[in-house]
């Protein structure tokens, strides 16, 4: 998908516009507040692994239920950016409201509603959940989140999306991949600065201690000696009570490191873009035992890493 438009109106097209938005992003219900006279417009483009999106449409509602995630084996997060209407969200019990100038963080999977009542114009970034994941650790507590992009790291993120849509249609394939991989890189800097993200079931200490211990992996994962050890030291907590804050989090450290390793090998090679040797990204990743690597991988995604180079690369010659 290098890019595609479509618009959608009036009544009979409603179910044309549900069909392109669940398309686009993922099976939803739509609910228009003029059934009868209703517009809308979009355009999309494929930015490597990342989706960016355009719409334009009057007031409606968006909701997904439970029963459209039974059949999902992948989730995403959509990162929406209103140009003109307020955007009201609600889901897993947080209510949020999303004004022009900010961007909204919604997850695939948990149920949610979301509507504006006038009509907007608004951009829409579509990041796998993994590819988030690999970077931020728990994706759970992003869900309904709300960001100022008029100051600090948020407003960077936001005005890199636009200088990138300035350019779309004059850059290839090859640019578009590095610009969606710049704009998920600057999107996790900007929730990490935000300290809401500490936010879980943990108390405030604890989960403070674990969102550092996390950025400290983060920041260390491609180095073959991170241990449980070296992240307890960097911390300057001890290995026990690290070991107990991940298990917490229903996760060992061994198991969460690999983990974010075997996310990011993944991400390189689902990339079109990616020339470098299956070997080559392992290793660069952290993974040392080319023998472990294959295993865990194929436990890990059902497939081997051939397998998902190969799809990659049919995938490139099919466009």
């Amino acid at each position: 998908m290098g890019s595609e438009h479509a618009n959608y109106s009036q009544a009979e097209n409603r179910k044309a516009w549900r069909q392109a938005v669940s398309q686009a992003y993922f099976t939803l219900e739509v609910e228009p507040h003029d059934k009868e006279r209703f517009t809308g417009s979009m355009h999309r483009w494929r930015l490597g692994s990342v989706e960016l999106s355009r719409i334009q449409c009057d007031g409606l509602i968006y909701r997904r239920h439970n029963h459209h995630l039974l059949k999902e084996t992948e989730s995403s997060l959509l990162i929406a950016v209103p140009e003109d209407d307020t955007i009201n969200f609600e889901q897993c019990d947080r209510r949020s409201i999303c004004k022009p100038g900010g961007f909204l963080v919604e997850r695939s999977d948990a149920p949610y509603e979301y509507w504006h009542a006038k009509r907007n114009r608004q951009w829409v970034l579509k990041v796998p959940t993994a590819h988030m994941r690999a970077r931020l650790g728990r994706s759970e507590r992003l869900g309904g989140l709300t960001f100022d992009g008029q100051s600090g790291i948020a407003s960077y993120f936001v005005s890199s999306l636009h200088t990138t849509i300035r350019h779309l249609e004059a850059i290839d394939e090859v640019a578009r991949g590095a610009a969606g991989t710049h704009l998920t890189e600057l999107l996790c800097l900007a929730i990490m600065d935000d300290q809401r993200v500490l936010t879980s079931n943990l108390s405030s200490v604890r989960a403070a201690h674990l969102s550092r211990a996390e950025n400290f992996i983060r920041e260390h994962l491609k180095d073959p000696d991170l241990s449980p050890g070296m992240v307890a030291e960097g911390c300057g907590i001890s290995l026990r009570y690290l070991q107990r804050l991940f298990h917490e989090s229903d996760q060992s450290i061994q198991g969460y490191i690999r983990e974010r390793r075997l996310s990011r090998c993944n991400e390189e090679l689902s990339s079109r873009q990616s020339i470098r040797s299956i070997s080559d990204i392992a290793y660069d990743w952290g993974f040392t035992d080319q023998a472990q690597f294959s295993k865990y991988y194929r436990a890990r995604f059902g497939k081997t890493a051939s397998e998902t180079r190969r799809e990659a690369m049919t995938a490139t010659r099919e466009i």
